[in-house]
């Protein structure tokens, strides 16, 4: 499997975009809280999570072929579940569903993070320190609030046992650890530290 090293730099090499970085950063965050909860892989959760987008600005956002170009190009770099939770992250566009823990985690935890950065962005200083989970809670009841953001994939979190107030905290507190490398601190940060 390959390490957290070379998953950034392959990473860097595939993503110029920063906010899809930072996406990619924040559900890797997620994920290990995640699986620190569950008592999982917490290098498999997280790598998945830091490479599920790893395709989408080779694909130009053609939603038919992303995933199924991450997993040809992740294809003896990851495990088989990995594999199957990245693919099934777009199970929607693909014709899939997700069935696995990590499926439903990585889902859940993606959508998450773009809510939980909607929320912080519309703060005046826009430190997501300055957010808490229970104004994250409020959103998600908002739906033209970051409209983008599926609530229900969000709600999966319960497939795995995890109600959705507990997994927002987990969420935000998660990548409040990380929120100078989000941007969301007012500094770049170093995210190859994250």
């Amino acid at each position: 499997m390959i390490d957290r090293l070379e998953a950034w730099n392959l990473l860097c090499e595939k993503i110029s975009n920063v906010a899809l970085r930072r996406h990619m950063l924040a559900t890797e965050v997620v994920l290990r809280a995640l699986a620190r909860r569950l008592g999982r892989d917490e290098t498999l959760w997280g790598l998945t999570g830091l490479l599920h987008d790893i395709d989408l600005e080779s694909v130009d956002q053609d939603m038919r072929r992303h995933a199924a170009t991450a997993c040809a190009w992740l294809s003896g770099l990851l495990p088989e579940p990995a594999l199957q939770a990245i693919l099934a992250h777009n199970a929607e566009m693909l014709g899939g569903q997700r069935v696995s823990e990590l499926d439903h985690a990585l889902a859940a935890s993606e959508s998450l993070t773009g809510l939980v950065v909607a929320t912080v962005l519309i703060l005046p200083d826009k430190k997501i320190s300055a957010r808490k989970a229970s104004s994250v809670q409020k959103r998600m009841k908002e739906p033209r609030f970051a409209a983008s953001v599926n609530r229900d994939i969000i709600r999966e979190c319960e497939a795995i046992g995890i109600p959705l107030g507990s997994f927002v905290e987990l969420g935000v507190a998660a990548m409040q650890q990380i929120g100078e490398d989000l941007g969301l601190c007012g500094g770049e940060g170093d995210a190859a530290k994250a």
